[in-house]
């Protein structure tokens, strides 16, 4: 299969590689020509995959968006959430292909319309056919060829045919019909993560991180039942899976950057020294006001929110969210 991937990224990269290592014709986009240079004189992302070589008998990277959208039989769209809709405008006009596959490896929502990416690609580009991959999959084990399960969202027909052509020995692709279910779980968890991460950071231990996975889970669960969105789902590789890996591993940038907001760092100085997005401080505040216009009760998201947009007091929130009125667990 050709496959085309938009962004090189640390799941961009990964991604890309593994592809082209499977067998197939692989392009990798990144925006800036520097670092397209830097590629290709060290075979390897330096600055956001180190470490991994890439392929070179069937492995092209590039910043010819043009080169990259006319190739792919499937093109991946893994640049991040907030940038999702201009870059598909820009697919969208090199796009000479209608039938193609287009997959989001985003995890995010529009911060402004609350809109997941399988969305916004639909009423950007003049194709049929959009999926979402989402689970468990960090960038970095994923190229160490670790075992992961992922799951592909959207028209199964189709899916079968992508789910084949993924799947090697190491990465395993299941499918799903709900697209919406599967991208609102990849974005919330990861303020779950980040609140996961605050709390070790004050130095909390693994009852407290248990705590915050189950009670996380709450509130997708609560969030997906207002939006129609399929209990099952929160339940799978998208959710409970992702949720688990996100909250726990020392590949999360989102629990990272928790860990030094709770270690009592500035959360202006954490961004500007990491190197990349953290899709979970957005996603904060855009379930937060998701949240309050649904009338949806988000505790764990709302405390966040008070911690990173209004300079509240981690410890205040613990506090807070431990003398709630007492009541009978739900999910």
């Amino acid at each position: 299969m050709k496959i085309s991937v938009v962004g090189a990224g640390s799941w961009g990269t990964a991604f890309a590689r593994m592809t082209a290592i499977n067998g197939n014709e692989t392009f990798l986009w990144a925006r800036r020509k520097e670092q397209v240079d830097s590629i290709r004189r060290e075979k390897q992302n330096e600055e956001y995959l180190p470490g991994f070589t890439l392929p070179e008998d069937n492995f092209i990277i590039t910043n010819d968006l043009e080169a990259v959208v006319s190739h792919p039989e499937t093109l991946f769209m893994a640049v991040p959430s907030f940038a999702m809709r201009d870059m598909a405008k820009k697919v969208n006009r090199e796009l000479l292909n209608p039938d193609i596959n287009v997959v989001s490896l985003a995890k995010g929502l529009e911060k402004d319309t609350f809109k997941p990416m399988s969305t916004i690609l639909s009423e950007e580009l003049s194709v049929e056919r959009i999926f979402a991959l989402s689970g468990p999959s960090h960038a970095e084990e994923v190229a160490l060829g670790y075992p992961t399960a992922v799951v592909l969202a959207g028209d199964l027909n189709f899916g079968k045919v992508l789910q084949k052509e993924l799947t090697t020995s190491y990465f395993r692709v299941y499918l799903k019909r709900d697209i919406k279910g599967v991208e609102y779980c990849g974005a919330m968890k990861n303020i779950i993560a980040i609140s996961t991460g605050l709390a070790q950071g004050l130095g909390f231990g693994d009852n407290a991180m248990g705590t915050l996975i189950a009670r996380g889970l709450a509130e997708l669960i609560r969030f997906g039942n207002v939006l129609n969105l399929k209990k099952q789902t929160f339940f799978g590789l998208a959710g409970v899976g992702d949720l688990v890996a996100t909250c726990a591993s020392k590949h999360s940038r989102n629990r990272s950057f928790g860990y030094r907001v709770g270690q009592g760092e500035s959360i202006e100085a954490i961004s500007d020294d990491m190197n990349m997005i953290v899709e979970g401080r957005r996603a904060t505040k855009i379930f937060y006001e998701l949240g309050r216009e649904k009338g949806i009760e988000l505790p764990i998201t709302e405390s966040l929110y008070r911690v990173l947009y209004r300079g509240r007091d981690p410890m205040a929130e613990v506090e807070r969210l431990m003398n709630r009125e007492t009541k009978i667990e739900n999910i």
